[in-house]
């Protein structure tokens, strides 16, 4: 059975009515209030574990009565836990609701995935490297390889929730960090592109113009629409799900590495029109990304609590 630990330190004229409504739920187990016993911020200690599919409404009520902004909330997922009948009684009362997503941790997993150290730059680059050697050396598996180590995915689905919560700030970060990401990226692969073109260590067939990679890469068409598209679902479906090789999944179908690649690879080469071809292969895929995955976590939400009101309960 799926649950999360939820430690709050609460301020003193709160706490009767946070343990009001905690005691009150069903579905709250292992209630432990501990007065005075919290430092930092000081306060009343509050303990417990909430079932998952009723975590959305009792988190709620806590941010109702300001315990995140006056004192703090902490949530922790339960990997393992021996429970009793009470705790199976009450996942059966929750029916489908049971396996709606915690929302605060969705929305944590993917503001993690939007911070934008130095470490992050640095993947791209060395993804947009590898890229470009997949593409001179007609390597498939290279292309795959430069997909899994690019994570501007990260960024992308970050600008996804901004543009979801309405939160400038975020949408602002992410977008700059990915212009800047990418930018880097294809001047750096430039370069390097150059030498391999300035000391003749392409491969013969893509000397000879038989490029089935970058002719994949550099061709936008129909289905380089469609396949971001259902991407962007899945790649929405898997983060509130915390499913990894789905999201992996994601990760090797979405052309932005390599479209990033194959821009500074035809440019070193003098193939203009396919540097342009790739230049709207990377726009197409990073905008439907972020507006199938902004419309993804939308449509998630409503259809979770359209499922809360058919079980009489709250998403």
């Amino acid at each position: 059975m799926d649950m999360i630990h939820v430690r709050a330190v609460c301020p003193p004229d709160l706490t009767g009515r946070a343990e009001a409504l905690l005691g009150g739920s069903p579905y709250v187990l292992n209630l432990i209030v501990q007065r005075g016993a919290a430092r930092n911020p000081d306060g009343d200690s509050v303990a417990c574990d909430v079932l998952t599919g009723a975590a959305n409404e009792v988190l709620r009520g806590l941010r109702d009565l300001q315990i995140d902004v006056r004192g703090s909330v902490v949530i922790e997922p339960v990997d393992m836990a021996f429970s009793g009948r009470a705790s199976e009684g009450a996942s059966r009362r929750l029916g489908t609701l049971a396996n709606a997503p915690v929302w605060e941790q969705v929305e944590a997993r993917i503001r993690s995935e939007g911070r934008y150290a130095p470490s992050f730059y640095l993947y791209l680059v060395i993804a947009g490297l590898i890229g470009a050697v997949g593409i001179v050396t007609n390597s498939q598996i290279l292309i795959v390889g430069a997909m899994v180590v690019g994570p501007e995915y990260g960024a992308i689905v970050a600008v996804a929730l901004g543009f979801d919560r309405g939160d400038r700030r975020m949408i602002r970060s992410g977008l700059t960090a990915l212009c800047a990401g990418l930018l880097l990226t294809i001047a750096v692969t430039l370069l390097f592109a150059l030498l391999i073109r300035g000391f003749g260590l392409q491969s013969h067939a893509f000397d000879r113009g038989l490029r089935p990679v970058s002719d994949l890469i550099n061709s936008p068409n129909f289905f380089s629409f469609a396949v971001a598209a259902l991407a962007g679902i899945v790649g929405i479906v898997s983060l509130t799900e915390a499913r990894t090789s789905a999201l992996l999944g994601v990760f090797i179908s979405v052309t932005t590495i390599p479209a990033a690649s194959a821009i500074s690879v035809s440019t070193a080469f003098g193939s203009w029109s396919e540097a342009r071809g790739s230049l709207i292969q990377l726009l197409v895929n990073i905008t439907v990304l972020i507006a199938v995955g902004a419309a993804a976590l939308r449509w998630q939400r409503a259809i979770w609590r359209r499922v809360a009101r058919g079980d009489g309960a709250q998403a």
